[in-house]
């Protein structure tokens, strides 16, 4: 049975009042896309490629300040690879750089204190005013998870995904997998996974992965991600990016986690993009530190409870005094980097 609750719909209310606030931030950001079948007038939050990422400072925009939107108190993950190029049955079979494999072993790492990564992202909260730039205890923060917080994997083998999938057809993709799982609101993120050879449009080119939310079946909300096929894109979404060193990552598997990593924040922070936590030009808190190569809050190697990855750096508006930065590491306001 889908879950509907007060807070959904309290949440799906104040959402409809924000609309013309959230088109005018978008506006603002440097790839705009159609919103998909059953989503709000916004259009879905991109992360550029490397290779046409703008160059400027992380600083631009100042730091992140809460739109009124909801953000994500109980983070709950499902992945769905969507097609049968991933396999004829319910095993994924058919995976030849083992992104499957690596996706989902980076977020089953993603919780309590052995992950200083994401949980940078707490500092954040919602029921403040608009405008609030530092919760201090106020509000409702960013949940971090006490414990994996992948919920669900499933391949949907029944159909072929396309070959070059619309928005609209991920979105619902996304809307088929909650179905199947039985879940919908705003703690629930849904991951749509592309097969090997499946371009979505505007993959590579545009974007490495982009997160929006649309309606589930029940008429609750359902934050999504579109994930293509990263390792496809080669470079441009992040192969090689990072420096391995003996950490036993894969160079050419980097931009899975730096990608996936990048929404995941993202969708924590501002999974109605962009009513949550965005800056004045409409960057979301992955978007300030993406592509980061050297000095604070370059892409790294990090340890989530024992295990390595690369990930890129996010934002923290508590960073340095209050002025904000960069940062790979967070245990406390005090205690980051």
């Amino acid at each position: 049975m889908l879950l509907s609750t007060p807070r959904t719909r309290d949440m799906l209310s104040r959402r409809a009042g924000l609309a013309t606030i959230a088109a005018a931030s978008l506006a603002a950001s440097a790839l705009l896309f159609a919103a998909p079948a059953g989503a709000s007038a916004k259009a879905a939050h991109p992360m550029a490629p490397h290779s046409r990422a703008v160059a400027k400072a992380s600083a631009s925009g100042g730091n992140l300040a809460y739109g009124g939107g909801s953000v994500v108190t109980n983070p709950t993950i499902y992945i769905v690879y969507w097609g049968n190029q991933w396999g004829t049955g319910s095993t994924v079979t058919n995976d030849p750089s083992g992104e499957a494999k690596l996706q989902l072993s980076f977020f089953q790492h993603t919780y309590g204190s052995g992950d200083a990564w994401s949980n940078s992202q707490t500092q954040y909260c919602e029921g403040v005013a608009v405008g609030t730039t530092q919760c201090n205890g106020a509000g409702t923060a960013v949940g971090h998870p006490a414990s994996n917080p992948v919920a669900g994997t499933w391949l949907d083998s029944s159909i072929q995904a396309p070959s070059k999938p619309s928005s609209s057809q991920i979105a619902a993709e996304a809307v088929k997998a909650a179905s199947h799982f039985g879940v919908s609101g705003d703690n629930v993120e849904i991951i749509v996974d592309a097969p090997h050879g499946v371009v979505p449009q505007g993959f590579k080119t545009s974007y490495c992965a982009w997160h929006d939310h649309t309606t589930a079946s029940n008429g609750a909300d359902l934050p999504y991600t579109n994930m293509p096929y990263v390792p496809d894109a080669g470079s441009g979404c992040g192969a090689n990016f990072v420096s391995t060193g003996s950490s036993g990552v894969n160079g050419a598997t980097e931009g899975v986690t730096i990608v996936g990593g990048h929404e995941y924040a993202e969708t924590l922070t501002d999974p109605a993009p962009s009513s949550g936590w965005v800056d004045s030009t409409g960057s979301e808190t992955g978007d300030k530190c993406a592509w980061v190569s050297s000095g604070q809050g370059a892409s790294s190697i990090v340890a989530l409870n024992g295990a390595n990855f690369a990930v890129q750096s996010l934002w923290s508006n508590n960073f340095s005094g209050g002025a904000g930065g960069c940062v790979t590491h967070y245990v406390s306001s005090g205690n980051q980097g």
